[in-house]
C-alpha cells in the first residue's frame, strides 16, 4: 500500500526514569513493564479504539480515531497507574508521561506513522511531568466541551525541532490538583498538592572540557534522585529538565512550563585537577534567591567528590524548601488550609521544644488529622509532640491519657506511611521514647534510614532511638553524620547531647564530658546536657564539678528527682538506667 497523508489523533507515552529503574534491577523492571503491557496498556488501548503503531523500548506510539478516545485512554492509564503505585516506594514506581496531539501524519505502507503530527505528540510527552498528560491546543479544542477536564494552560511553548511555538495544556489525573495551584503563575508541580515542587536544571559545564559532562550530569541526576526521596518534595523528572541542557533559560518561563515553584540551577568550573561547583535555589515567581553556595574539590576520586557535593546540596536545599513553604502557607487564609498546610504550620512550633509552642503544634496537627485521618506526617508529629509532654521533666505534667494517645498516633503513622521516611523515623522514635515498644520503634527508624539516608532529620531521629536502645554500632555513626552538617543545623546541640549520652552508656565518661560540655555551651537552657555532664563527672570521680553541673541541671529542671528522671529517660537497659541514676544521686540528685 502506498503512503497516505491524513489527520490523526496521536498518543505518545513513555516511562519516567526507565534507565534508572533498569539500572537498579533490569530483570525485574522489564518483567513489570511486560506485565503492564499485557494486563493494562494493550487492553486499554483496544477498549478505546487505539492502534499501537510502534513500541520504542519503554514507550509506545498509538493512533486513535478521535482525540476524545485518546484522552479517555490516557486518563484511564494514568489513574490505573496511580492505583498500582500505591504503597510502592517512589524510587521503584513505574510512572508514565503522555502527550496527545491532533495533526497531519503520513502513514507508510507498513502502517508506520511519520510527520509533524507524530513529532509534536512526542515532544509534548517529553515536557509532561510524571502522571500527567500534555495536550496541544488542537487536541484540547476537540475535548474541552466533551470531557470534564481540569487543565492548566501552559501558554505558548517552543518544542524542540518544531518551528512554531504551540499552546500546551497540562492535564493531571494521577493526583489531585488544588484550585490554588491552577491559578498561580507558577503552579505546584503538576498536581503535587501540598508538595514543594522543584525542577533541577542541568548544571552548566563551564570547565572548557566536554568530558566533564559525565561528572556534572551524573551529579545533577543524583541530586534529583536524593530530593525525590523526601515525601514533601515533588521533583520534575530528569527527562523533562535535561531538554534545557546547554540553553540560556528564563527561569520564570521554565518554571511555568514544568509546573514548579522552585528551580535549582548551577555551574561547574575547573582549574587543573580542581573543580568548583556552584548552586543556587530560586523562587521562580519573584526571582528571589533562597540559597546559594559553592563547593570545591579534587577530581582524583570523582565519585567520592560527587557524593559529598550531592549530600551537601541536598542537605541545604531541602530545609530551605521546607522553610520557604512554611512562610508561604503562613500567608494563606485559615479557611483554605489543607492537612499538609496545617502540618507545615506546626513544624516551627513542634521543633522549638518549648511547652507553650508544643501546644500550638498539637493544635495544628490535630486539625490536620481531622481533615485527613490517614495523613502519616501529621500523625507522627502529633505523637512526638505528646511524647515531649510525657518525657520532659520541666514541662507541665502529662495527662493520664497522653501516653496511650501518643502510642496510638505513632502506630497509626507507621501503618499510614510505610514509605515515608520522616513519618517512620518520628513514629519509631516516639515508640522508643515512650518505652512501650522498643522493637517496633527500632525497626521503624532503621527502615526510615534505608528509605532516606540523605535526610539529616531522619538520620538524627533514627540515631537517637538507636542510642537509647544501646545500638551504638549503628546509632553513633548516624549522629556523627548529623553533626557533620554543622552548627547551623537546628538539632546540632541535640546531636551532641545524644553523642554524650551514648558515650556515657557505653562506659566512656571522659568522651561523654567533651560532647556534653560543647552542647551545654551551645544551649545553656537545655537540661539534657547537664544531667549527662553531672553523671559523667561523677563517674570520673570529680564530685565537686559533678555537684556544680547538677546544680545547673536543677536550675533549668526545678523539682527534678531520681524517680522522675528514671521514668523520663528512655534507656532500654534497666542496668544502664540505674547506673546513670546512681551517678546523679551521687552528685546530689534528690530521690
Amino acid at each position: 500500500m502506498a503512503e497516505q497523508r491524513k489527520l490523526a489523533a496521536i498518543l505518545v507515552a513513555d516511562v519516567v526514569g526507565f534507565s534508572r529503574l533498569a539500572g537498579a534491577d533490569e530483570d525485574r523492571t522489564l518483567a513489570r513493564l511486560r506485565a503492564l503491557r499485557s494486563d493494562l496498556i494493550d487492553p486499554t488501548m483496544s477498549v478505546h479504539n487505539g492502534r499501537i503503531v510502534k513500541r520504542t523500548g519503554d514507550g509506545v506510539l498509538v493512533e486513535f480515531r478521535s482525540v476524545v478516545d485518546a484522552v479517555r485512554c490516557a486518563i484511564e492509564l494514568q489513574n490505573s497507574m496511580q492505583d498500582r503505585n500505591a504503597g510502592v516506594p517512589p524510587d521503584r514506581r513505574i510512572e508514565f508521561r503522555i502527550g496527545v496531539h491532533l495533526g497531519d501524519v503520513v502513514e507508510e505502507g507498513d502502517g508506520d506513522l511519520m510527520g509533524d503530527g507524530v513529532n509534536i505528540a512526542a515532544r509534548l510527552e517529553g515536557i509532561a511531568t510524571p502522571g500527567a498528560i500534555c495536550l496541544s491546543e488542537d487536541a484540547y479544542r476537540q475535548v474541552k466541551t466533551r470531557l470534564d477536564l481540569s487543565v492548566r494552560d501552559l501558554g505558548p511553548v517552543r518544542l524542540k525541532n518544531i518551528a512554531d511555538a504551540i499552546n500546551v495544556y497540562s492535564l493531571q489525573v494521577a493526583t489531585s490538583v488544588p484550585s490554588e495551584a491552577r491559578t498561580e503563575p507558577v503552579a505546584a508541580a503538576a498536581g503535587t498538592s501540598g508538595k514543594s515542587a522543584i525542577a533541577v536544571l542541568p548544571f552548566a559545564n563551564m570547565t572548557g572540557d566536554p568530558e566533564q559532562d559525565y561528572f556534572i550530569d551524573g551529579m545533577v541526576e543524583d541530586i534529583i534522585t536524593a530530593l525525590a526521596r523526601f515525601p514533601d518534595v515533588a521533583v520534575v523528572a530528569r527527562n523533562s529538565t535535561f531538554v534545557y541542557k546547554g540553553q540560556a533559560v528564563d527561569i520564570r518561563k521554565v518554571a511555568t512550563v514544568l509546573g514548579v515553584r522552585y528551580v535549582l540551577e548551577g555551574s561547574a568550573r575547573k582549574s587543573g585537577n580542581r573543580i568548583r561547583i556552584t548552586g543556587q535555589l530560586i523562587e521562580a515567581t519573584s526571582g528571589t534567591h533562597l540559597w546559594a553556595d559553592r563547593y570545591d574539590g579534587d577530581l582524583d576520586d570523582a565519585f567520592d567528590l560527587q557524593d559529598r557535593i550531592v549530600a551537601s546540596i541536598v542537605g541545604a536545599v531541602q530545609p530551605t524548601l521546607l522553610n520557604a513553604e512554611i512562610k508561604r502557607v503562613q500567608q494563606k487564609p485559615d479557611g483554605s488550609l489543607n492537612a499538609h498546610d496545617l502540618y507545615l504550620l506546626a513544624q516551627p512550633h513542634a521543633l522549638s521544644l518549648h511547652p507553650d509552642e508544643n501546644l500550638k503544634a498539637i493544635s495544628y496537627l490535630d486539625r490536620a488529622i481531622e481533615l485527613q485521618p490517614d495523613y502519616a506526617p501529621a500523625l507522627a508529629f502529633a505523637a512526638w509532640c505528646r511524647v515531649q509532654r510525657v518525657r520532659r521533666p520541666t514541662w507541665v505534667p502529662a495527662g493520664p491519657d497522653d501516653i496511650g494517645a501518643a502510642t496510638a498516633l505513632a502506630r497509626r503513622a507507621l501503618s499510614a506511611g510505610p514509605d515515608d521516611a520522616v513519618s517512620m523515623a518520628v513514629a519509631g522514635f516516639s515508640l522508643v521514647t515512650l518505652k512501650v515498644d522498643y522493637t517496633t520503634g527500632l525497626d521503624a527508624v532503621r527502615h526510615a534510614v534505608d528509605l532516606n539516608p540523605a535526610s539529616s532529620f531522619v538520620v538524627f531521629m533514627a540515631g537517637s532511638a538507636m542510642i537509647w536502645c544501646e545500638d551504638f554500632e549503628r546509632g553513633l555513626p548516624l549522629l556523627k553524620q548529623s553533626v557533620a552538617f554543622g552548627p547551623k543545623e537546628p538539632g546540632y546541640y541535640l546531636c551532641l547531647n545524644l553523642i554524650a549520652a551514648a558515650e556515657l552508656l557505653r562506659g566512656r565518661p571522659e568522651e561523654a564530658l567533651e560532647a556534653a560540655q560543647r552542647a551545654a555551651t551551645l544551649n545553656p537552657g537545655s537540661e539534657s546536657s547537664y544531667w549527662v555532664l553531672a553523671a559523667a563527672l561523677a563517674q570520673v570521680g570529680r564530685l565537686p564539678d559533678a555537684r556544680a553541673a547538677l546544680a545547673k541541671f536543677l536550675e533549668v529542671a526545678p523539682g527534678a528527682t531520681a524517680a522522675g528522671l528514671r521514668e523520663a529517660l528512655p534507656i532500654r537497659s534497666p542496668d544502664s538506667l540505674e547506673k546513670v541514676i546512681d551517678s546523679l544521686r551521687e552528685a546530689g540528685l534528690p530521690d
